[in-house]
């Protein structure tokens, strides 16, 4: 098992840079499972990501829609972020309804917002991410399972 990298964020631009730091070292067909309470900062840690890929586009929680799809680049070539949020989701049938094994076995990148609701689809080699909730806009932020840079 891998070491968990640990981090403390202080501020939602500080989430950001760090959802880029761990967006630079993310590959092709790479999955992150988010999860933390509401409002810990899960999809200001998306947007780091999209910057990464040098998506220009504004990110925002596809919690109605579920799955948003970003066009971005990686390497010079396009790649595809694929951002879903399954807070709105109850049970396992709508899920897969939502053809999510399609993004998992894909080749661009996925993040899971609330990914402990599709834990049984999630293969072993999905990043895990705990954000938590501290004091202020502080955030304390455990990775495993992230390539070195």
């Amino acid at each position: 098992m891998q070491q968990k990298q640990k981090f403390r964020s202080h501020s939602a631009a500080q989430t950001i840079d760090l959802g880029a730091e761990i967006g630079r070292r993310l590959r092709r067909g790479d999955i992150v499972a988010l999860h933390g309470p509401l409002g810990a900062g899960k999809t200001t840690l998306v947007k780091g990501i999209a910057r990464s890929l040098l998506i220009e586009d504004r990110v925002t929680s596809p919690s109605f829609t579920l799955i948003a799809e970003y066009e971005g680049f990686r390497e010079g070539f396009p790649i595809i972020l694929y951002h879903v949020d399954l807070y709105r989701i109850s049970h396992p049938q709508e899920i897969e309804d939502l053809g999510i094994e399609e993004i998992l076995n894909g080749s661009g990148v996925c993040v899971i917002e609330w990914a402990e609701k599709a834990a049984e689809f999630l293969p072993e080699s999905a990043i895990q991410v705990e954000i938590g909730l501290l004091e202020g806009e502080n955030r304390s932020v455990e990775i495993e399972g992230l390539s070195a840079p």
